[in-house]
């Protein structure tokens, strides 16, 4: 059910009836929000943290490649050394 955020501060009972509501605003149609039944709220800030997790993994993921860089392991190396020596890190691995 979608509703605005008048009907909901005139009706805070809404929640008992539906599993989740979503909010937006009535002129620009723009969602402004979610709000969910207490009994899936567990569920799903479990399910929202572990979604968080896995992105900031990605992200630390792809920062981690150049850790090589950052701990001096190539210093004073041409790029073309460096790739050299990463591909034969990686064919023989």
């Amino acid at each position: 059910m979608t509703i605005g955020i008048r009907e909901l501060a005139r009706n805070t009972k809404i929640m008992e009836q539906y599993d989740y509501v979503e909010i937006e605003d009535k002129k620009t149609h723009e969602k402004k929000g979610l709000l969910i039944s207490p009994k899936y709220a567990d569920e799903f800030k479990a399910l929202l943290e572990q979604k968080i997790s896995a992105e900031k993994q990605t992200k630390l993921d792809k920062i981690m490649q150049f850790a090589g860089i950052a701990n001096g392991e190539f210093t004073n190396l041409t790029k073309d050394d460096i790739r050299k020596m990463k591909a034969q890190k990686y064919i023989h691995d």
